[in-house]
């Protein structure tokens, strides 16, 4: 497979202002997530660099799961086995990373946004082979990288189901077909804007806990939170440590 060249991100046209610097240097700290090549050329190296791990999760977990989170071990031997891929690909000579809204349905994940993933099929050999199945189905994407890195695997109190998190990345651009059933809306993030979003907390807009105030990613109207806002927080959390090395 060759890699394809893209154009480095250039910052030069732009001439910020006093209160914009700080975001500038963020851009430049980061500028590694943003190109194909050297983000491909730093994940080669990721097996040096230690997880973030619970810690980073528990940045952006709700109170309530806190404490289970920390005795999980209690939990683990009744839970249900889950996978998710966080799925990067370069766009516009930048790296992104695809989030999917759930379609509306009768469950405690109805509608909420959510890396693609899923339970186990009877065909999966391993939990890796049910991300990289799950993504290609709801996405309707070829996934041709099928070489995966994981993250720590993630306790979900309310289905109880031990996620395991996985990424991947492409060095194309894929042309989607969603599988509406399964997908109400597609939410593209750019890598860089990751890395500029905090956790914030705001009040759930919708389903069974609406008006409960959690913690949270906030991504052009989209409220990322629970299991998927602890996720992204690991895996910002270690991109941080990759980009300070």
């Amino acid at each position: 497979m060759t890699t394809p060249k893209f154009k480095n991100f250039n910052i030069e046209p732009y001439k910020p202002g006093k209160s914009k610097i700080k975001k500038i240097k963020n851009i430049i700290n980061f500028d590694l997530f943003m190109n194909y090549k050297k983000f491909a050329d730093f994940f080669s190296k990721v097996n040096d660099f230690p997880l973030p791990g619970i810690e980073a999760q528990l940045l952006a977990a709700p109170l309530d799961r806190q404490n289970k989170m920390y005795s999980k071990a209690e939990y683990i031997k009744s839970a249900k086995n889950a996978a998710v891929l966080i799925y990067c690909y370069p766009k516009f000579d930048l790296m992104y990373l695809s989030l999917i809204k759930r379609s509306n349905y009768i469950g405690v994940h109805s509608g909420q946004i959510s890396f693609p993933g899923g339970k186990p099929e009877p065909n999966d050999k391993k939990l890796e082979d049910t991300a990289l199945r799950e993504c290609s189905e709801e996405l309707g994407i070829q996934i041709v990288n099928k070489n995966l890195f994981p993250l720590t695997p993630l306790y979900i109190p309310p289905s109880n189901f031990l996620v395991s998190p996985f990424v991947t990345f492409e060095n194309f651009n894929p042309k989607f077909n969603l599988d509406k059933r399964e997908v109400a809306a597609h939410i593209q993030i750019p890598l860089f804007r990751l890395m500029e979003l905090n956790i914030e907390k705001r009040h759930l807009e919708q389903g069974i806990q609406i008006g409960t105030e959690v913690p949270c990613f906030y991504y052009e109207k989209n409220l990322i939170w629970g299991a998927t806002a602890m996720i992204l927080a690991e895996f910002k959390s270690f991109l941080t440590s990759l980009s300070s090395n």
